[in-house]
């Protein structure tokens, strides 16, 4: 009898004691990047006006330096935070990170302790090889002068590249892992990634070949399974798509969002948390309802590191569940916030390797500054100087005997200067290699005039960030497109110094290697003739720069008709 009620005891207190215990909850706090490009140094950032939110403010924003002094601060707040990266970490990026083949930003974002990066499209810039040297490490045997610049020698990457849904074509097999479980503090948060379904579109082809790139949500659930069976406390997608919102991106649980990762948003398992997006170079915070109808966070941070995307959950370790998420974008104002001494030694090691190539000036401007911001029709100031060079490089018969040129508009990387402030008007390399940063080469091809006005056609059919692709035309090339008309007939009006275009005249044309092999959609330009090479795209750009004072002009080449 005594026995037994030492048994019944023993019992109650345990019972007691899980009582008083109850679930082992924690709070995990995920900080995600997105497009950083590799800008080591703080860029321009309007954010809303606290006093009066129909303004906006201008702030230097983002640089590696402040992006370690706001996670440092996060991580005092809760010691159990993990860095992550929502793709396009390098690629597109500025001559400070560029000119050293963006190995200075793969050392910082590993010295801050990234632990993941989703791939993003520019991840594929230069091949599948590079990037599995930016993961690996090692110097580039094909490019010496390139690679392992920045040290000796290079390590790789710290943090993992994911992708569930890069397959290879021969094998099936996937490129990069489709997730990783992180443990952070008592918890194990998994993090499983996609691409851009279209990234083939948006690359150079060859940088591509030999891969296919599946659904995204299909990809991401099709390894739900496996990751519970890891044992996973929380689940967060980091998906290389996005979309654009209303609402400004200090707006929480917005409900304005629209673009391709609704719907991918509303495809993904509901054992997902929460979604981190890049690609649009959208700042926003809203919830989309998944499968099951409860609304999740999806959440996008700008680009540039302007924005950090903050997710904090409340995890419950013992039923393997998320209680709560709360998201926020954090401005990492470089002004304010504090900078991290490790980051601070790579900049200015970054710096001194290429400040005397970036310091160089090219020209002097007929005004502070020429921008890419596009008129209603599409056509922007600096897209017309930048097709105006091309086809000044490619003007000759030993050059290609061009007489268009035609210029894709997300290869113009910045405003020319990037910051407004400039009394001297005066533009340096720097300047110029931030504005053409990819080194393409410049292409001229044969095509009919019935061929020019499909391309043109095209410019609506592309899954663009917010909508169309417009191409920047240069000087004498004119046309009017109509957004009321159907796809496939909404250009008309095209001429060429005052004359009608002829259906079945041949013309040559400028376009970079990027377009001619059929980037952003635009395949009618692998059906050109006559195919020659000719200068990169940067040196067209500057020697039409030196060549004397460009300033911008009207903006009447292409008309846009409702």
């Amino acid at each position: 009898m005594k026995k037994n009620l030492m048994l019944v005891g023993a019992a109650l207190t345990l019972s007691s004691c899980s009582l008083i215990l109850g679930p082992a909850q924690t709070t995990v706090t995920v900080v995600g990047v997105n497009d950083f490009h590799g800008n080591l140094l703080p860029t321009t950032f309007r954010v809303p006006d606290p006093a009066d939110r129909t303004k906006t403010l201008t702030v230097q924003a983002g640089g590696i330096e402040a992006i370690g002094g706001v996670l440092g601060q996060v991580r005092a707040e809760n010691p159990n935070t993990v860095f992550v990266g929502v793709g396009d970490m390098t690629g597109a990026s500025p001559l400070i990170s560029a000119l050293l083949r963006d190995e200075p930003t793969v050392n910082a974002l590993t010295g801050l302790g990234m632990q993941v990066n989703v791939l993003g499209n520019h991840e594929f810039d230069y091949g599948v090889a590079e990037l599995q040297r930016l993961q690996k490490g090692g110097c580039a045997s094909n490019e010496p002068t390139r690679a392992c610049k920045f040290e000796n020698t290079f390590a790789g990457a710290g943090y993992t590249y994911i992708a569930a849904n890069v397959v290879d074509e021969k094998t099936g097999a996937r490129v990069f892992p489709a997730y990783k479980v992180v443990k952070v503090g008592p918890a194990r948060v998994a993090f499983v990634g996609a691409v851009l379904e279209e990234t083939p579109t948006v690359v150079t082809p060859s940088g591509v070949a030999g891969l296919r790139f599946e659904d995204e949500a299909r990809a991401i659930n099709a390894v739900i399974p496996q990751i519970k069976a890891a044992g996973a406390d929380a689940i967060v997608a980091l998906v290389h798509q996005g979309g654009t919102a209303s609402d400004t991106f200090d707006i929480v649980d917005c409900k304005t969002l629209t673009g391709p990762i609704v719907d991918i948003a509303r495809a993904l398992d509901p054992a997902i948390s929460a979604v981190m997006t890049g690609h649009t170079h959208r700042g926003y915070n809203c919830r989309v309802p998944g499968p099951d109808g409860q609304a999740r966070v999806v959440i996008q941070g700008d680009a540039l590191g302007h924005l950090l995307q903050r997710l904090d959950l409340r995890i419950d370790t013992r039923a393997n569940r998320v209680l709560d998420v709360r998201a926020t974008n954090l401005v990492v104002n470089a002004a304010t916030a504090p900078k991290n001494a490790a980051m601070t030694a790579i900049v200015q090691k970054a710096k001194a390797l290429t400040d005397p190539a970036a310091a160089q000036v090219v020209a002097t401007l007929g005004a502070e500054q020429i921008t890419r911001a596009a008129n209603p029709a599409g056509e922007s100031a600096l897209g017309d100087v930048i097709a105006d060079s091309q086809l000044a490089a490619t003007r000759a018969p030993e050059k290609g005997g061009a007489v268009i040129a035609l210029m894709n508009p997300g290869g113009i990387r910045a405003d020319l200067p990037v910051n407004a402030a400039n009394p001297t008007r005066t533009v340096t390399y720097g300047d110029v290699f931030t504005v053409q940063p990819f080194g393409n080469t410049l292409t001229v091809v044969t095509l009919t005039g019935a061929q020019i006005k499909a391309a043109l056609e095209q410019q609506f059919d592309n899954p663009a960030p917010g909508g169309n692709r417009i191409l920047q035309v240069s000087q004498g090339f004119a046309y009017t497109w109509d957004n009321s008309k159907p796809k496939g007939d909404k250009v008309s009006a095209i001429t060429l110094n005052g004359a009608a275009i002829d259906p079945a005249a041949s013309y040559r044309v400028t376009i970079n290697n990027f377009l001619a092999d059929g980037g952003d959609g635009f395949t009618v330009f692998t059906q050109g003739t006559g195919r020659t090479g000719g200068d990169v795209d940067l040196d067209a750009f500057q020697n039409y720069l030196k060549a004397g004072t460009v300033t911008p002009g009207p903006l009447n080449r292409i008309t846009r008709l409702n």
